[in-house]
């Protein structure tokens, strides 16, 4: 079976330094896979590089067995083919750190904006689509409200009604709660948590090894940008190889 998502010898550098150094990873349909490690290992730049907002300097990216062309290796890498990309980036949704809604639209205008415009799927379909996805994510009620009129948590959840309503076949979460207090961070976990459930694909980077405990079929530990150890909760929390990784769940509080 195709993997919905592939990395082979991923490397990614900024000038001279060399922040992705080979990565090799592969994600089934329905997987929840979470990238852990210390700061700057490479998660947040790894997860980038799938939607292409980093183009790997070597290496390929494939989404549902569809290779993204690049031109040849090097630090001018782009993309090739503009058509193509697009058409990826509309099946990847991403939910960043900062909640990056747009402040002069209302809630509803905001998660159906990419549907209308990228997608151009009819406005009535988006429209009943956008609402029962705020609803899903517990924000119904906030529809017609600006993001300033909203808590962080609730901007969060509609950064991830937003992602849901391109219907893409994999989701990507750069730190979801990283910018929120722990109040507000439990209630956009709790979303995260339902859509893992429902068997959603999905890469998320996060700080939270307790989160990573209870979502994830595979939990990857980067450092230094490679892949340290990888396997199952079990494999990677309970039977811990590397040294590497014990310091880091010791310092994290969950040896």
């Amino acid at each position: 079976m195709v993997p919905i998502l592939e990395l082979r010898n991923v490397h990614k550098s900024f000038g001279a330094l060399e922040v992705l150094k080979g990565v090799t990873l592969e994600a089934k349909r329905g997987d929840v896979v979470t990238l852990i490690g210390s700061s700057g290992s490479g998660k947040s730049t790894l997860l980038r590089c799938i939607n292409m907002l980093e183009v790997p300097t070597q290496g390929a990216v494939a989404i549902d067995g569809e290779e993204i062309a690049l031109s040849p290796e090097g630090p001018d890498r782009h993309p090739l083919d503009s058509h193509q990309l697009r058409h990826i980036r509309s099946e990847l949704g991403m939910v960043f750190q900062q909640f990056n809604l747009w402040s002069h639209m209302t809630i509803l205008e905001n998660v159906m904006e990419a549907p209308l415009k990228v997608q151009k799927r009819k406005p009535d379909e988006v429209r009943t689509q956008a609402l029962e996805l705020l609803d899903k994510v517990g924000i119904g009620d906030k529809a017609d409200a600006f993001p300033a009129q909203l808590s962080g948590g609730q901007q969060q959840r509609a950064a991830i009604a937003r992602a849901l309503c391109i219907n893409p076949k994999i989701m990507l979460f750069d730190e979801p709660t990283s910018a929120l207090d722990p109040e507000l961070e439990a209630e956009v976990l709790r979303v995260i948590k339902m859509l893992a459930d429902e068997g959603r694909t999905m890469i998320l980077v996060t700080h939270d090894m307790k989160f990573a405990r209870e979502v994830s079929d595979k939990v990857v530990f980067l450092h230094l940008g490679k892949i340290e150890e990888e396997g199952t909760v079990d494999e990677v929390f309970g039977a811990t190889k590397s040294d590497r990784l014990r310091q880091f769940l010791g310092a994290a509080g969950h040896a």
